[in-house]
């Protein structure tokens, strides 16, 4: 009779731990979704910004440079008259100020990832290179020789700086803008996503966090029925058996025997449906 009592509390704890094996594990599921969600979410609006933000990095360095730019023609040619007309020339600052002129010409074209610069892709702004390019290599050819400076035509150097610094104008200008629209769009794809990820948390909250709350709710109901069950059906049928197992060690009439040993069986068949409304509780919550 001891072993049937015991074996009986013993597979109370293991049916709740089932129950809670298999009901739990649909919402720990969605719990990780959720999770998962809102890490790639972030993720993703994080990787967006941080794009944001080195593209606006790189399009100041590009303006800065492209206006550095007009500066040096400017220089090249001031250069230039103090040799032609100055009492001291130095032809080591003409010579750098060209090389850097077309340095920072290559750089601006075609990119240079060392100081963050992307290769040029917007069509307005090459063509206006493009129309660029016979004035730039004007002021070349004809400072390049630094021993032929007496021979170079004044008007047609100035000629040629005038209209690169007009051209270089407008490109400074086309990428201010250009810089200006882009930050516009991240603006607006930032604006979407923080909607787009509202809307999928208010979604999430709807379809998986509260199922889950109200999963949990019904669980904690399931499970106080099977206690006040198991602390009153339950306990009073194992109080019984153990009043009946009592009678039965002090009875001596063999009949007395057979009548306390039937009521023993009711109770046991009692503890066995009690046990069976618990199992079938489980199932359904």
């Amino acid at each position: 009779m001891g072993k049937i009592l015991y074996l009986v509390m013993k597979i109370i704890p293991e049916i709740v731990k089932s129950f809670f094996k298999k009901n739990f594990r649909k919402g720990f599921n969605a719990y990780y979704l959720l999770v998962l969600t809102i890490i790639l979410l972030t993720i993703g609006t994080q990787s967006i910004v941080q794009y944001s933000l080195a593209k606006q990095s790189s399009d100041a360095v590009v303006i800065n440079i492209a206006g550095r730019q007009r500066m040096l023609s400017q220089k090249v040619v001031k250069e230039f008259y103090n040799c032609r007309y100055g009492e001291k020339c130095e032809y080591g600052e003409l010579k750098s100020a060209l090389a850097s002129l077309r340095r920072v010409d290559r750089d601006l074209q075609e990119g240079n990832e060392k100081i963050g610069i992307f290769p040029l892709k917007n069509e307005d702004i090459r063509m206006n290179f493009a129309m660029l390019r016979p004035y730039f290599n004007g002021i070349l050819n004809a400072l390049d020789n630094v021993q032929n400076l007496e021979n170079v035509s004044v008007g047609d150097l100035q000629y040629n700086e005038k209209k690169f610094v007009l051209l270089m104008d407008k490109i400074v200008w086309q990428l201010q803008k250009e810089s200006e629209r882009d930050v516009r769009n991240m603006m607006i794809l930032e604006k979407f996503l923080a909607i787009l990820s509202v809307l999928i948390v208010l979604i999430e909250i709807i379809f998986i966090v509260n199922p889950i709350i109200n999963r949990i709710v019904k669980q904690n109901k399931k499970l106080e029925e099977i206690a006040w069950h198991q602390s009153h059906a339950f306990s009073n049928h194992v109080k019984n058996i153990k009043d009946h197992q009592y009678v039965l060690k002090v009875e001596k009439n063999p009949e007395r025997q057979k009548e306390i040993i039937k009521f023993v069986v009711e109770e046991l068949d009692g503890v066995e449906k009690v046990s069976e409304f618990m199992v079938k509780a489980l199932k359904k919550a």
